[in-house]
């Protein structure tokens, strides 16, 4: 992503990116916390991977925690936060449309929501529990997949939300996936974000 382009994009979500998803804390708690991330395996080595045209992006499949989910768009809300997907829809992902697409050169950022007041575990509900290797798939408009290695999957208070790392430039194509999770507080709800970086891999 240009550098002009990519610091307009973390201007427009530093102030509120850390808290888009924390509607997921009202979720009626009638079932297990999410997993939380834990130690990491080492990350299987892999050549370089060229960058793909931009083609936006279709579905999401992650076999490691039996995900697979239509993905939408989102963009900014009049506050400058970032958009989540319909809270009515937990079982969908949004593509944060500001951003590059996946298989893009850049960070290409998709938020999930964990859980639902309604109907209980999400769409990224199991994220904590993708381990270094993990494959994700994204399905692009052209017809093409664009898949990622997880590098780690890391937890942060949202107080704390790590702007740089999830918007900022890369050198190669990578991939974020962002949810709610960690501590829960009835009164305030969940108060981390726990996000999985991912890289392209050579097809």
């Amino acid at each position: 992503m240009p550098a002009g382009r990519a610091a307009k994009v973390l201007a427009a979500v530093a102030v509120g990116a850390a808290v888009a998803i924390a509607v997921d804390g009202l979720a009626n708690r009638g079932f297990a916390p999410p997993p939380r991330p834990g130690a990491q395996g080492a990350l299987p080595m892999y050549g370089p991977a060229a960058p793909m045209p931009p083609s936006e992006p279709v579905t999401l499949a992650i076999a490691a925690i039996g995900v697979h989910a239509e993905i939408g768009r989102v963009g900014k809300a009049p506050d400058g936060t970032a958009e989540v997907p319909p809270v009515d829809r937990p079982e969908l992902t949004g593509w944060y449309a500001p951003g590059p697409t996946p298989g893009e050169r850049g960070a290409a950022v998709v938020f999930g929501h964990v859980d639902s007041r309604t109907s209980g575990p999400a769409v990224f509900y199991r994220l904590g529990a993708l381990q270094a290797g993990d494959e994700i798939v994204v399905g692009r408009r052209d017809g093409s997949a664009a898949v990622f290695a997880v590098e780690s999957v890391e937890e942060f208070a949202k107080d704390a939300f790590p702007t740089q790392a999830v918007y900022g430039p890369t050198g190669e194509p990578e991939l974020r996936l962002v949810t709610c999770g960690g501590r829960y507080d009835p009164a305030l709800g969940y108060l981390d974000n726990v996000i999985a970086f991912a890289r392209l891999i050579p097809g």
